[in-house]
């Protein structure tokens, strides 16, 4: 069976110590865990796991190496992303989240899983998302919370 491809944002991560996400947010990285799912982990995102408390930062040490991709942000996943912000997607403020999004895209993810639902996982920024995505070549992306994941 192929595994699912899973790009994760940040919140996801953070979501592990939180006690109303914790439970979906340990089960995906769970699917990481048990070789059911390999997890896309941009650079992006190892930054801004920087700025997080230092129990946040180890959760993705407990991953197997074989199920992690690193994916590093590009002239093209910038020019994606820009287009994002310039069709109003989001605002210029929230531009590493429009990036999330562009890198997931880019990679083929299967899905990207997000607890952000104001900028991300919303029902309008989803198909405002993947309008771009048609509109400069890109295919449909996923876009799920980690409750419709695990």
């Amino acid at each position: 069976m192929k595994k699912l491809r899973i790009y994760l944002d940040t919140s996801v991560i953070g979501g592990c110590l939180d006690d109303e996400f914790a439970d979906a947010s340990r089960g995906v990285l769970g699917l990481a865990k048990s070789g059911r799912a390999i997890l896309l982990i941009s650079d992006i995102l190892v930054i801004e796991l920087q700025r997080a408390p230092v129990a946040v930062q180890g959760l993705l040490e407990q991953i197997p190496v074989e199920n992690v991709e690193a994916i590093q942000e590009s002239a093209e996943s910038r020019t994606l992303r820009d287009a994002y912000l310039a069709a109003g997607v989001v605002g210029q403020e929230h531009s590493n989240d429009a990036h999330h999004v562009a890198l997931a895209s880019l990679a083929g993810a299967d899905m990207i899983v997000s607890w952000n639902f104001r900028h991300i996982v919303h029902h309008e920024k989803i198909r405002a998302f993947n309008a771009v995505n048609l509109r400069e070549g890109y295919g449909i992306l996923a876009i799920y919370s980690p409750l419709e994941v695990v």
